[in-house]
């Protein structure tokens, strides 16, 4: 499990593809430091295992159904990535219950930069994502435990302070770039609960 807080910004150093997998080398200090063969370490929000450790890097195998449901399999050397380790059972839950698991990738379609550094970012909102999207409440966007500000027919909007925006990779995001976007576990539960009785819930 992980909160959305991201530790560290690595840098893809190789991808290598097989017929059907992949497997990524990702340049990190942080997230290895006490990290084995074994650990899991999230990706611009997607759980993957690390299958090699280094003191200055990892690798991680990635199979068919991650790089269809996520942005990994559009990533290339050089690219940066959202890096975060697993929370410790003792650890504070700074940001909301994020499992690594995408829902579906999602594009930005508007972005307004405010006077004070701050932006605000409007993303599109597919119809079966809709149901799990609330004003102040939880979502994972690339990773990144983020507050929901707005919420349309078809869009939802959030906002994001300097400081997110100068240790994740949002502050280099544009119009049209596409992220992966894991709704708010705990509504996912809710709503599963729900529909036994209340009719029409989806």
């Amino acid at each position: 499990m992980f909160t959305g807080i991201v530790e560290e910004l690595g840098r893809v150093r190789e991808v290598r593809r097989g017929t059907a997998s992949a497997q990524l080398d990702i340049a990190a200090t942080l997230v290895v430091s006490d990290a084995d063969v074994g650990a899991s370490i999230s990706v611009d929000g997607v759980c993957l295992t690390a299958v090699e450790v280094a003191p200055d890097h990892w690798v991680a195998d990635v199979v068919p159904e991650t790089l269809r449901r996520s942005t990994l399999g559009h990533l290339g050397a050089g690219d940066v990535v959202n890096l975060e380790r697993p929370l410790p059972a003792n650890g504070r839950l700074g940001g909301h219950i994020v499992l690594g698991h995408v829902d579906a990738t999602i594009a930005i379609i508007d972005i307004v930069s405010l006077a004070d550094g701050a932006k605000e970012l409007t993303f599109e909102l597919p119809d079966e994502l809709a149901p799990y999207l609330v004003e102040k409440g939880s979502v994972a966007l690339d990773g990144v435990s983020l507050t929901v500000t707005t919420v349309g027919s078809d869009r939802f909007g959030i906002a994001l302070i300097p400081h997110t925006l100068a240790v994740t990779t949002f502050g280099s995001r544009a119009v049209g770039d596409r992220v992966n976007c894991e709704v708010d576990y705990l509504a996912k539960v809710v709503q599963r609960l729900a529909v036994p009785y209340v009719g029409g819930l989806r």
